[in-house]
């Protein structure tokens, strides 16, 4: 019977969702509260447990997506990024575009959402399309592929974020493990994909009208090693504690330290301080510009931040109902894995809701008590869950019409192109998570 209430919570979810348009916070919480009154708890607690899920959710979550999306908008308005385009495209030269398009993506992917990066690297792969001839996907897709990588397989970005949260996982080697994973898999799609006859075949002419992005003058940019070093500070920190998680002892005093500057909200915190300097004050951008920046960026991230929290309430009212434990009692003797388990939870959702956030938290919720009972890395765990969020995209995905809209695609051929795209590379990322979770096991 609980299963059966969670089930009727997840329908209502979808119903609302979809049909009805809600927005996905409204819609969590409503569902929260239903689940909470089917398994009959009162009135009274079902509140406590909405306020204890929300905060427990965000607490530094909420420092980590605010200091990552002020960063992202820093490099943004600097030109850093338009610099370190600009930097790999002249070195690698025009034959090596692909190479060079994918590790721009990697680099920016780490700290800036998948829209912010894609808007930013758009006019570039315009501009080579234009100077070169060459097809527009066969430019584009590579950095779009890259980008889709790194937003769904790595923390600090939202997803990933939050269900190391949810599982009590360690960050940095979230990150680590995460890093392994993404860059031969989101390198293998995004080299292969471009060749693939059925994209081969489709020859989209640049669309009119979407450029508005600011081209920086040559002096106006911070030099690459500057916008490189603002873009991989957090990177650095965060995978130092994850190498010296694996490496040294509980009380060693470098672990201890590390703990500290490579937690997440303060590797960020300290790669946006110096950003104020090398990105801003160096280059001659006032410190009350680059404070608008910081403005700007974050007024996107409420919605996010909402249904973060919400995800987390859902969590919570799944732990404190009783269903959580119901669900672990009755798993203990299945055969399916629970990375397989929590890939396809996420996967449904995802493919239902469009909302990768949305499905995360979902699937977090309910496959959490799997997770100490398992026996499988918590941080393997949160890699089964985001890989299995990022399937799937189609109609109900914001990121499609993104997609479709600048790549100047129809429908159907935006269907052909990222849903496939998508779906391989949460395919391999599964494969990858079972491989690192055979050898670190």
């Amino acid at each position: 019977m609980p299963l059966l209430i969670v089930a009727l919570g997840v329908v209502f979810l979808l119903i609302l969702m979809i049909p009805l348009k809600f927005n996905g916070f409204v819609a969590l919480i409503l569902v929260a509260i239903l689940v909470g009154l089917l398994e009959g708890m009162p009135l009274n607690t079902i509140m406590d447990s909405i306020s204890e899920g929300i905060g427990g959710q965000l607490n530094d979550l909420v420092l980590i997506l605010g200091f990552g999306a002020m960063l992202g908008k820093v490099m943004a308005d600097s030109g850093a990024a338009q610099r370190i385009s600009n930097t790999l495209i002249g070195k690698l030269g025009i034959k090596r575009v692909q190479a060079a398009m994918l590790i721009v993506s990697f680099i920016l992917g780490v700290t800036m959402f998948y829209e912010v990066a894609f808007v930013l690297l758009i006019p570039l792969v315009f501009t080579i399309v234009r100077q070169t001839n060459l097809n527009l996907l066969y430019v584009g897709l590579t950095m779009s592929i890259g980008l889709s990588t790194t937003h769904s397989f790595l923390p600090p970005h939202p997803g990933p974020a939050a269900v190391v949260g949810v599982f009590d996982a360690s960050m940095g080697l979230t990150l680590l493990y995460g890093l392994i994973i993404a860059i031969p898999v989101g390198a293998f799609i995004a080299l292969l994909w471009p060749r693939l006859s059925i994209v081969k075949k489709m020859n989209p002419s640049i669309p009119e009208g979407l450029i508005s992005t600011k081209e920086f003058k040559e002096e106006e940019m911070p030099s690459f090693s500057a916008s490189v070093i603002s873009a991989l500070i957090p990177v650095f920190l965060m995978a130092v504690l994850g190498a010296a998680e694996i490496g040294l002892p509980e009380d060693h005093g470098f672990l201890q330290v590390m703990e500290f500057f490579g937690s997440a909200p303060i590797a960020l915190l300290i790669a946006l301080l110096l950003s104020f300097y090398i990105l801003g004050v160096r280059i001659g951008r006032s410190l009350e510009d680059v404070m608008k920046s910081c403005v700007d960026s974050v007024k996107p991230m409420a919605i996010i931040i909402l249904v973060i929290g919400a995800g987390g309430a859902f969590k919570q009212i799944l732990v404190d109902s009783g269903v959580a434990d119901y669900i672990q009692a009755l798993t203990e003797g299945w055969a399916i894995s629970p990375i397989l388990l929590a890939w396809l939870i996420a996967l449904i959702m995802r493919a239902a809701l469009g909302s990768a956030t949305v499905a995360v938290m979902t699937a977090a919720g309910i496959v959490l008590p799997l997770v100490e009972s398992s026996g499988a890395s918590f941080e393997m765990m949160v890699l089964a869950v985001t890989t299995g969020s990022i399937a799937f995209s189609h109609v109900n995905d914001p990121g499609f019409w993104l997609f479709k809209e600048y790549f100047n695609l129809t429908v159907a051929q935006a269907i052909k192109v990222r849903t496939t795209y998508t779906t391989a590379l949460s395919i391999l990322g599964l494969i990858g998570v079972y491989i690192l979770n055979n050898i670190i096991g």
